[in-house]
């Protein structure tokens, strides 16, 4: 589970050094819900780093995370930042933990490893510089993310990422965290044979499938936007070329059609810079992609805990049947009623036989003595799981309602800044031809 991470204002520290017949007076202050309203995270300097080991080479790109104190009231503050080296696979511990841990949490999704819905003249390279640059971007941003959420901010876990960068590993390994994580056969089992699932955790699971299925389809447009604007644009370059081979045999007009080429070259080099832009937006609708993976993690590890709770369920009532059934045969009473499959076969004697056998009379007293204290221990887990799961389902519907409230606030300014980079780009086409035309009109 997380642990809180103490941290002590410098105003507190002062008032105990107050004369010990003073009362030191408390301070109110704002409560701090997360780390980011008294820390500063960065991301920086992405690095090669190639490590040799069993005579083979392990190439990688490490991170420098920095953090620094912003809140003069906390420790810490004034004493400069503390900084770390982390690669890609660490983020990745780090993440694994966080999802394990947390079960009831929507994690913040990593960026890809390698890129996906990529134009045909985009790299796919994982050591390009342009994708280093927005992988760096992205893992800053997932840092951040957690360190505004209000349970994972607080996880030593994760404080300790941030400053500690010997040793971290073992900590994380030593906490066992990956014994808690659900089989995947008894995720496959919950998710199939739950009897009476949540309607709001169904309706959830397909609406993470949705919303995937819209992002990725907004990529694949995208990506298809891209190919085309980018020949039309470079088509133009065969403009500059024509203008120029023209210019050599008008000399009367040569001048004016040599600058309407250059604004021609202008507009065909200036596809490349709007398109790297372009793949900023496209990193963070994909990160809304990774996040859909997230909601679906949760539905999940709550089918599970249903699943564990119909469980308890089965064994309390099939511990309560044999026990009347053991008490109908005992003392002569009238056999209950079966319910359900395999009523219809019920038998009294055959029953005694499978329970009895040749048992003395005291042997059936201490079998159903057995049975009694059964149902009891099956009464106690019962109202465990109970208790487990509506808090879980409490706790889930919470984070994912936090969650929703800030996808749509990303996805409102997602689409504005992209629609913004359109309309300038479009401008700068304007100008580019007003340009031109100007040429022509000196002819």
């Amino acid at each position: 589970m997380a642990e809180n991470v103490e941290s002590i204002p410098i105003s507190e520290e002062k008032n105990a050094e107050k004369n010990e017949g003073e009362k030191p007076q408390k301070i109110e202050r704002p409560r701090m819900t997360h780390l980011l309203q008294w820390m500063e995270i960065t991301v920086s300097e992405p690095e090669k780093r190639t490590v040799a080991s069993m005579k083979m080479q392990d190439t990688f790109i490490v991170y420098l995370v920095e953090t620094r104190v912003t809140d003069p009231q906390m420790r810490g503050y004034g004493e400069g930042a503390t900084s770390v080296w982390r690669r890609y696979s660490e983020f990745e511990l780090l993440r694994n933990y966080l999802d394990i841990t947390f079960p009831t949490v929507v994690v913040p999704p990593l960026p890809e490893k390698k890129a996906s819905y990529a134009w045909q003249n985009a790299s796919t390279d994982k050591f390009d510089p342009d994708f280093v640059e927005r992988r760096r971007a992205a893992l800053e941003i997932f840092l951040l993310r957690v360190a505004a959420h209000p349970k994972l901010c607080q996880d030593k876990i994760f404080t300790g990422f941030l400053k500690e960068e010997n040793g971290w590993k073992e900590t994380v390994y030593a906490t066992d965290f990956q014994s808690k994580a659900e089989s995947r056969l008894k995720a496959l089992n919950a998710a199939f044979r739950l009897k009476k699932p949540d309607r709001r955790f169904e309706e959830l699971k397909n609406y993470s499938n949705e919303l995937q299925n819209n992002i990725a389809n907004i990529l694949k447009i995208r990506v298809r936007l891209c190919d085309k604007l980018y020949g039309i644009h470079k088509v133009h370059a065969n403009y500059a070329r024509v203008f120029h081979e023209w210019s050599l045999i008008e000399k009367d007009i040569a001048q004016p059609l040599q600058s309407a080429g250059h604004y021609m070259d202008v507009y065909a080099s200036s596809v490349d810079a709007a398109l790297e832009e372009e793949e900023q937006y496209a990193d963070q609708l994909k990160e809304y992609y990774a996040f859909g993976d997230s909601l679906r993690s949760v539905c999940r590890r709550y089918e599970c805990t249903q699943y564990d709770l119909e469980r308890a369920e089965d064994t309390l009532s099939s511990r309560a049947s044999q026990r009347d059934l053991l008490r109908a045969a005992i003392y002569g009473l009238e056999p209950p009623v079966a319910h359900g499959k395999g009523a219809s076969s019920f038998s009294l004697s055959g029953m005694k036989s499978k329970l009895f056998g040749g048992d003395t009379p005291e042997q059936r007293e201490t079998k159903l003595k057995q049975l009694e204290e059964q149902i009891v221990q099956a009464e106690v887990e019962l109202k465990r799981s109970t208790e487990e799961t509506q808090a879980f389902i409490e706790a889930s519907l919470r984070d994912i309602d936090r969650f929703k409230r800030q996808k749509v606030k990303d996805l409102r300014e997602i689409f504005t800044n992209y629609a913004v980079m359109q309309i300038k780009q479009c401008k700068k086409g304007i100008a580019i031809w007003t340009s031109a035309k100007d040429c022509f009109s000196k002819m």
